[in-house]
């Protein structure tokens, strides 16, 4: 059974792991942009996220295989309607627990969390390479809002 709970400081050490897998991938497919650093994720950064209530952790039998690290931004002036938009900074599954539904119910937390706060928007970023991540995005209803394009032909 996966309990879906807001994290407390005792989880840094399995969120930190998670992290840290999801990173590896990322080196893997552009080590052109990501530097293999350790820790991903700071102590200090975590108890920052901590303090806001911006992380959420999947567990499993007591441990944590999953999180979900988010945002708030208030987006205001200018040619932009205002809007408060949770934007998930960081999402993340256990190696050997992904395939197995646990990212559907950090975001489903995520869409209750969306509509009890009543916020205007739900936003994230997923590497162009992360076919997995982005094929379970788009089965929720996202739909790209824009595109980041690079020119590497120095």
């Amino acid at each position: 059974m996966v309990t879906i709970r807001l994290a407390a400081e005792q989880d840094y050490d399995a969120v930190a792991r998670i992290m840290r897998q999801v990173h590896n991938m990322h080196v893997d497919w552009r080590p052109d942009i990501y530097i293999d650093i350790d820790p991903i994720l700071p102590y200090d950064m975590y108890l920052a996220h901590l303090e806001e209530q911006q992380v959420i952790v999947a567990e499993v039998a007591g441990e944590v295989v999953g999180l979900i690290i988010y945002l708030t931004r208030n987006i205001s002036g200018g040619p932009m309607r205002e809007r408060k938009v949770l934007y998930v900074d960081s999402m993340a599954v256990e190696e050997q627990y992904r395939g197995q539904g646990i990212g559907h119910k950090l975001f489903d937390y995520v869409l209750r969390l969306c509509q009890e706060q009543q916020y205007d928007g739900l936003e994230l970023q997923v590497n162009a390479k992360n076919a997995a991540a982005r094929a379970m995005y788009e089965k929720y209803g996202f739909t790209e809002k824009s595109i980041t394009m690079e020119f590497l032909g120095f």
